[in-house]
């Protein structure tokens, strides 16, 4: 009895400590940092299974992002969409993350031959989207779109936004490189392209200038002029002077928050400044001023936008079918044309459309089919660019569509695919 005693007491005795232990363990683990924020009991640690849960739910985190930016996954999902979104049609790789897709549709038992390029740009990340311009020299100048692509080195591009027959001169918000070259004419829409995606809005422009204890409105910047009262900017991209001042008006060369000269005939462009046009009773309250500052921006104000390219109207909105032509008064372009559309899904593809029109084997489309071609495509957010005779798309070498002019009439300006 003496001995049993004696291994009973040892036998609690040792429970006690392995307990003891235990909570000790316990709470060296609650006072650690980076421990899981669940409770923890004893048995927990005998069973070892604090460690592991947290290290399996980290390690999933990892997968997870790497899913996200792993070249091959995204890859490998994009040619997944474009497969399912194109079955049964002729699509033409043009490089890694763009693709070629031709198709025709019937409207009232007729055709229309459409072109679309579809690119994502975390695939093709050898390539930049942006507008270009005609001329690297001013904006009033116009050319093919062969010769756009060519010379910015693109394997992909479209006409772009309107512009005045007669000069050239866009008409609309164009920025390249974060560099304003003209603003919005009717805050028409624009596409707005960033390093990582994309968005669209209706533009406007938010300019002043002030000297003499006078803030005078900027209306624009290097467009036409659509109202005597409007102060308008003129810079080198424009010409070498301005246009024409408005009935009694005048002009005010500024270079280096300084005016040099005063006229009411058009005065020359500094290289390095700019030329403002507008009512002499407006800009007469400059005269005289020692410093003047302007400030031109955008609204919406898009944080680290690089490149803006306008069109109108409104195709696709947030999803939903959307053409606003009478706000953007552009009533006059309803009806079945040719048409070119830019727009992108949500997985961040940008879709291009260039529809034929104006013959017996494809009519043309109405802003209405457009728009749900696009929301077809996948587009949540679209926008219909010049279309009629301007309508053309270039892919690697060759102009893919058959526009009314063989090879597209002279552009002023285009969306490109370029060569980084």
């Amino acid at each position: 009895m003496d001995t049993l005693k004696y291994y009973k007491i040892e036998d609690q005795q040792r429970k006690a400590f392995e307990y003891a232990y235990a909570l000790i363990l316990l709470l060296i683990l609650a006072l650690s940092p980076g421990v899981a924020q669940q409770p923890i009991f004893a048995n927990d640690l005998i069973a070892n299974t604090v460690i592991t849960a947290p290290t399996l739910k980290h390690t999933g985190e990892r997968v997870l992002l790497n899913r996200e930016t792993n070249p091959n996954i995204l890859e490998e999902q994009f040619e997944q969409r474009i497969q399912t979104k194109y079955n049964g049609l002729n699509i033409n790789s043009v490089d890694k993350g763009i693709k070629h897709i031709k198709m025709v549709k019937y409207y009232a038992g007729k055709p229309v031959r459409i072109n679309v390029v579809e690119m994502n740009h975390k695939v093709a990340n050898n390539y930049e989207v942006k507008p270009a311009t005609a001329s690297t020299w001013t904006l009033h100048h116009k050319t093919t779109l062969r010769t756009i692509a060519g010379r910015t080195n693109s394997i992909v591009a479209i006409n772009g936004g309107f512009f005045k027959p007669q000069s050239g001169v866009p008409l609309g918000t164009l920025m390249i490189d974060g560099k304003i070259y003209t603003g919005p004419i009717y805050n028409r829409v624009a596409m707005g392209i960033f390093e990582d995606g994309y968005d669209v809005g209706r533009v406007s422009i938010e300019g002043k200038i002030t000297g003499n204890g006078h803030t005078i409105k900027i209306d624009n910047i290097n467009q036409p002029r659509i109202l005597s009262s409007y102060v308008l900017a003129y810079t080198r991209d424009w010409g070498k002077y301005a246009p024409a001042s408005p009935r009694y008006g005048v002009q005010l060369q500024i270079e280096g928050n300084k005016i040099l000269a005063a006229s009411a005939n058009p005065l020359s462009i500094p290289e390095n400044g700019y030329v403002l046009v507008g009512p002499k009773e407006v800009l007469g309250k400059l005269f005289g001023a020692q410093y003047v500052e302007a400030e031109i921006g955008m609204n919406p104000k898009w944080e680290n936008v690089k490149h803006i390219i306008s069109g109108g109207p409104y195709l696709v909105r947030n999803g939903n079918i959307y053409i606003d032509t009478t706000e953007e008064k552009l009533s006059a372009i309803s009806g079945r044309n040719p048409r070119t559309a830019i727009g992108y899904t949500k997985d961040n593809d940008l879709i291009l459309v260039a529809v034929d029109g104006r013959e017996g084997s494809s009519i043309g489309m109405t802003l209405y089919e457009l728009a749900n071609l696009m929301k077809s495509l996948g587009c949540i957010n679209a926008i219909n660019l010049d279309g009629g005779g301007s309508t053309v798309m270039y892919v690697d070498g060759t102009i893919v569509n058959n526009p009314p002019q063989p090879g597209g009439i002279a552009l002023s300006n285009a969306l490109v695919i370029a060569r980084k």
